[in-house]
């Protein structure tokens, strides 16, 4: 070993040991004509995954929802703007009218309002009368492209029938049960009291005994629509016929004012047009049979 070995070794700076510790810079290598004949393979891009369709799906269904209800929301309005209609021509023409709805009767009123309350409910009901053809057309318009071909075909071969039972349903209460019930109750009242009838509570008792019996002139519609999709036939109105009076004679007692007299006559329409439902139903049955064996 020698001791004066360290005399030979090298001293390095610090900066010397920097640049040695610096990787060596790498040596560019020219293409050779080999690897310049060798074609390249292209990038092949990437390729997007598929979207889920989801959105569009649900981007289609809004606008549907959207249109459906610009569609009642226009609906809504026209029939609003007959109703005003009606009900401003009803309102500044009561003088002309309000006999005809009296009858000649003594009426009386205990405050000043009740004489607005009582004009504003009559014209209001003479208004809703008058535009029931112009409603059912805009309903008819809002819920026809959501029917099948038969309902639409039933729908539009019994709009007119529709809106003659509920006419004589009218025309039956006021000029039938109305001035009866009317007359039998007062002179039934007279036996004790004096009898002095309200403005505000005549127009109550003329609208209870003229609009639900417009209503109720729509059952043999109602069999029919229900025969025509299947859910009623006749052999089952007739099974039921005995239940089908009792519900009846409930639903008179229930929109007729209570006593006897009113509800009997009542009872007595609607079970003919009960009994008239059986036979247009029985009737259609028949013709269907026909056409399905011809």
């Amino acid at each position: 070993m020698d001791p004066y070995g360290d005399h030979n070794r090298k001293i390095l700076s610090p900066l010397d040991k920097i640049d040695k510790m610096k990787p060596e810079a790498p040596t560019e290598t020219k293409p050779t004509a080999v690897d310049a004949e060798v074609p390249q393979t292209p990038e092949i891009p990437k390729q997007e995954e598929p979207q889920s369709e989801l959105p569009d799906v649900q981007e289609g269904e809004n606008p549907s929802l959207v249109e459906h209800l610009s569609e009642l929301r226009k609906q809504l309005i026209k029939s609003l703007a007959v109703f005003l209609l009606f009900f401003i021509a009803a309102f500044s023409t009561i003088n002309v009218w309000f006999p005809y709805i009296t009858r000649g009767y003594k009426l009386i009123i205990l405050s000043p309002m009740e004489v607005i309350s009582f004009y504003t409910t009559i014209s209001a009901a003479l208004a809703f009368g008058l535009s029931v053809p112009f409603l059912c057309h805009f309903l008819w318009q809002f819920v026809k492209p959501g029917l099948n071909e038969k309902e639409s075909r039933f729908l539009s071969l019994y709009s007119p029938a529709i809106l003659l039972l509920f006419v004589t349903g009218l025309v039956f209460g006021y000029y039938v049960v109305n001035p009866l019930s009317y007359n039998f109750l007062v002179n039934l009242g007279k036996m004790n009291f004096d009898v002095m009838v309200s403005a505000q509570e005549y127009a109550r008792f003329l609208l209870l005994t003229t609009m639900p019996i417009g209503l109720l002139f729509e059952l043999p519609v109602v069999a029919l629509f229900l025969s025509a999709i299947g859910i009623l036939t006749s052999g089952s109105m007739k099974k039921v016929r005995k239940w089908s009076y009792v519900v009846l004679g409930v639903i008179s007692a229930l929109i007729t004012p209570p006593d006897f007299f009113s509800q009997l006559i009542i009872l007595i329409p609607m079970i003919g047009l009960y009994e008239a439902s059986i036979f247009l139903v029985m009737r259609t049955e028949k013709r269907l049979q026909a056409v399905d064996a011809a």
